[in-house]
């Protein structure tokens, strides 16, 4: 009968299976992070066998990986955003390098189907977009933790609230490009330079567009339409105008039902409504006052009231419909 093996030889063997697992993990480790440095974004390119050996390696593994899935035949469906949503990718990857530039506990990558179909299968990838958090605990891909379709919404900076709510880790401010580089505002400014002495000529005989009354007026009115319809916050946040059907990919949304995200085109139909009645009491308040006719101002407020009653009551409806909220009257406790 054979006799059992020595507890000492037993633990040393222990230790010396521990320490070949360690130093694969911190082998894996120094190899995403040699991928990583040859970005120029920090996102690692994946195809099938790095798939199976950074993803499908033994759990736990000492990092975590967020997964974006691209498919270069599907750019030209403008309503899924693939092209926009992988800049954004790059810049959350960038970002999150720059403010922590030594991290190896999260890295960075992408996946496109024609190179990497098995992979999507393992995933069990069947729509696009689509994003995965692997943790260092995922033993199986298709169990790794999907990210909503919401956190697209803002782009780049509701991923990275998926990424600090999942991972703990800290993301920081999203570092974008400037919009205007170095060369081009040299050019500018040696144009502006150059077109400084025809401008005071103009301006000194008043031939400017900024002595026309109409284009002071047309830019408040712009100005005014473009603050009530959330303009500024559609253009820092990357609003779509308006997004396609889960359930019907033919069929468009434009009005969003839901707190957390807004469309281009419901916040443009919010600000015609804010417009046409700031406009109405304009006219009542400085035009209609100089019109004689007494009818012709009777009838003229009567249209504007039903008008601005029908778009109050618009714009009160949908805010209703998409966030729940209900306008309460309150009466006088003496008229009760």
């Amino acid at each position: 009968m054979a006799s059992p093996p020595h507890p000492l030889l037993l633990l040393l063997t222990l230790l010396v299976a521990a320490g070949a697992a360690s130093a694969g993990a911190d082998d894996l480790v120094a190899e995403l992070q040699s991928l990583r440095s040859r970005s120029p974004s920090g996102v690692i390119h994946l195809t099938d066998t790095s798939v199976t050996r950074f993803l499908s390696a033994p759990a736990p593994r000492p990092y975590s990986v967020l997964v974006f899935f691209d498919a270069a035949s599907l750019h030209s469906k403008t309503d899924l955003h693939l092209p926009q949503l992988r800049r954004e990718f790059a810049l959350l990857s960038a970002s999150f390098l720059a403010h922590n530039p030594a991290s190896a506990d999260l890295f960075f990558a992408d996946i496109e189907f024609s190179e990497s179909q098995h992979s999507f299968a393992q995933f069990g990838v069947n729509s696009l977009p689509h994003v995965r958090l692997v943790r260092p605990e995922h033993t199986r891909l298709a169990g790794s933790e999907q990210m909503d379709q919401s956190h697209f919404s803002r782009l780049a900076d509701s991923m990275a609230e998926f990424v600090e709510s999942r991972t703990g880790l800290e993301v920081g401010p999203i570092v974008r490009p400037p919009l205007v580089s170095r060369n081009q505002m040299i050019l500018l400014v040696i144009l502006f330079l150059v077109s400084i002495p025809f401008l005071i000529k103009r301006i000194m005989d008043g031939e400017t567009l900024f002595h026309d009354r109409r284009v002071w007026m047309a830019g408040a009115l712009f100005i005014y339409f473009f603050s009530v319809s959330g303009g500024m916050y559609g253009i820092i946040r990357h609003t779509p105008m308006f997004i396609t059907d889960r359930s019907d990919p033919n069929k468009l949304v434009f009005f969003y039902q839901g707190s957390g995200m807004q469309l281009g085109a419901e916040g443009f139909a919010v600000g015609f409504l804010y417009t046409l009645v700031g406009l109405m009491i304009a006219m009542v308040t400085h035009l209609l006052v100089r019109v004689e006719s007494l009818q012709i101002q009777r009838f003229t407020m009567l249209a504007v009231m039903i008008i601005g009653w029908w778009a109050v009551k618009k714009v009160i409806l949908l805010d209703n419909w998409k966030t729940g909220y209900s306008i309460h009257t309150f009466w006088p406790s003496s008229w009760r």
